[in-house]
């Protein structure tokens, strides 16, 4: 009787797998769609961008090279050059497609499989998936919810198979006992845990400090966010400004050395340039988005409107409001180049959140640290080794000048003891005090 009752368990229990898999597929397919597409298409509707119904069949009717609908939806400015299928559908729309370069084939594949999965208006459903995940995006309560029953399900199954295997195993310990004097769990519980007690000790110990730490790093994780890449109304390549063309990153952040934001360049500093340079026929479908926005008629000579429009750039960074930080603090005074903390601008195609700590590392000149970009640990960290400069920042006896000399004027002793190892830190010029940085 056990035994076939454990054979429907096991029965029951690999069914209940089988659905939760198919189930979890579809469910990572609903929600990368309402993360990542939702804002833009639906499944039977245009919206933004074009309807996704059945989207893979139409690349391929459409005689689209084998993958690329992958490659489009990772980065389709790549498959717009390696497919003329991908081509043509990139001037569907003026809008610029966000890239998604971390999802997988096979997200992508869930995302579609979902979609098509919509029925069509008129057919027992709504067909709408897009205007009721709209309302999601970024994930709903629902769907994370949705599978709850199949883990308490799962859950109380294997309560049930342990219950089962250890009425067994204590039926079978004193089914040779005369007088039946069974211990409870409870007992069995106690017994065990004091003839183990030195190991269930060292046990419990390890789970308390490891619940600890790994609370800790939780908590060092909060709000850390690196290499996000919000799409932008125009789409800037700086390698080929920063990089191929030379153009120094203060011409259009022109603030960055004088005031505490580095400056978003305006659209007449871009016309410097832009009035004379139309680009090939890719760069021109970007540029004459500059020329909207200027009020500006390149037929010909040349003309300005005076019918202008604002460029409403999506914001990168976004430090806490208790945090201070000034470019210019940075910039002039520190000397830190824009590469400590933004990258190889002259090799980005675009402007990503300051980059992993990692990569910044690989960076000749840069200041080599441990923490993540972005934190408390990276500043600080960066504040204890990098080195204050000697020599002036405005004209003869400069700001640095200054310090320096009052240190050796007023504390011999303690300019040799910041001088040790030869060089006079942040940290050491009160970089570390809190006021420094928070308000």
């Amino acid at each position: 009787m056990f035994i076939t009752g454990n054979r429907w368990l096991f029965a029951l229990f690999s069914a209940l797998l089988m659905v939760v898999s198919n189930t979890s597929i579809a469910q990572e397919g609903e929600a990368l769609f309402n993360s990542k597409c939702a804002t833009c298409h639906q499944p039977h509707k245009d919206m933004t961008g074009p309807k996704l119904y059945e989207v893979r069949q139409k690349w391929e009717d459409g005689g689209a090279k084998e993958g690329s609908i992958y490659q489009w939806v990772k980065n389709w400015q790549v498959a717009a050059a390696n497919d003329p299928y991908a081509k043509e559908v990139s001037e569907w729309s003026p809008t610029a497609m966000s890239l998604f370069t971390s999802l997988t084939n096979d997200q992508i594949d869930a995302i579609l499989d979902y979609v098509d999965a919509q029925p069509k208006p008129g057919a027992g459903g709504s067909g709408d998936a897009g205007a009721a995940t709209a309302q999601n995006v970024g994930g709903s309560a629902e769907t994370d919810q949705s599978l709850g029953w199949i883990w308490y399900v799962v859950a109380i199954i294997f309560i049930v198979i342990i219950l089962s295997v250890g009425g067994v195993r204590r039926q079978l310990q004193y089914i040779d006992k005369e007088d039946g004097d069974e211990m409870t769990y409870g007992d069995e519980i106690k017994k065990w845990i004091y003839r183990n007690r030195k190991v269930v000790g060292v046990g419990v110990l390890v789970i308390v400090v490891g619940l600890i730490v790994g609370l800790f790093l939780q908590l060092y994780q909060v709000g850390v966010v690196t290499s996000y890449q919000p799409s932008q109304p125009i789409q800037f390549p700086h390698d080929i400004h920063a990089g191929t063309n030379g153009i120094d990153c203060k011409y259009c952040h022109n603030s960055a050395d004088k005031s505490k934001s580095a400056g978003i360049p305006t659209v007449n500093v871009c016309m410097n340039c832009h009035k004379q340079i139309k680009g090939n026929e890719t760069q021109a479908k970007e540029i004459n988005k500059i020329y909207e926005a200027a009020g500006f008629d390149p037929e010909g000579a040349g003309a300005y409107s005076g019918e202008t429009q604002n460029i409403v750039w999506n914001k990168v960074h976004s430090l806490p409001d208790h945090v201070y930080f000034n470019h210019s603090q940075h910039v002039k005074v520190g000397g830190i180049d824009c590469k400590q903390c933004h990258g190889d601008m002259t090799k980005q195609k675009e402007l990503p959140q300051v980059k992993p700590v990692e990569e910044l590392n690989k960076i000749e000149g840069n200041v080599q640290l441990t923490k993540p970009t972005l934190t408390m640990g990276w500043c600080i960290e960066c504040h204890g080794k990098k080195e204050v400069s000697s020599g002036p920042v405005e004209g003869e006896g400069g700001y640095y000048d200054e310090i320096h000399k009052r240190l050796l004027e007023n504390d011999e002793s303690l300019y040799e003891d910041y001088l040790e190892d030869g060089k006079v830190t942040v940290k050491e010029l009160g970089g570390w005090e809190c006021a420094k940085c928070h308000y």
